[in-house]
């Protein structure tokens, strides 16, 4: 999961809800604490791109902490151009469409992730969704 550190603590009430669905989630403060997230390495962008490697899809947490993030743009392009199956999924309550990803409108381009009841849907548009499930099942192709 992409996200800024400055949301860990929603994001490890996130990982847990999606944990509780079935899937498993790689955190890389949680998994691999021993990365140095403040600076771009080339160790630390290794270890990312083989974890990324091993994910089925990126799920993009934005939040107002989003743009100071130095990873997240590039774990973004990185995995885009890998598996091409990313979703956005919106932490601040004001972030609810991709018509309001102000100063990240490159996001607008994605699938987001709405959680709903005990569910996760990825929706395409506004007005099309299909469950967690079936999107991680569909057939993508890479950026």
């Amino acid at each position: 999961m992409s996200h800024a550190y400055n949301d860990s603590e929603v994001i490890l009430g996130l990982c847990y809800f999606i944990e509780g669905l079935g899937y498993s989630v790689y955190l890389d403060w949680k998994d691999d604490p021993q990365l140095n997230r403040s600076k771009v390495t080339p160790q630390t962008a290794n270890t990312l791109r083989i974890r990324m490697k091993q994910s089925k899809c990126l799920l993009f947490a934005t939040s107002e902490n989003s743009s100071s993030s130095i990873w997240m743009p590039w774990e973004l392009g990185f995995f885009d151009a890998l598996k091409g199956r990313v979703g956005v999924i919106p932490l601040a309550s004001k972030i609810n469409s991709p018509d309001t990803f102000e100063g990240q409108e490159y996001l607008g381009l994605y699938n987001y992730v709405v959680k709903t009841g005990q569910s996760l849907y990825v929706h395409s548009s506004a007005s099309s969704s299909v469950t967690f499930s079936q999107w991680l099942n569909q057939k993508i192709s890479p950026g």
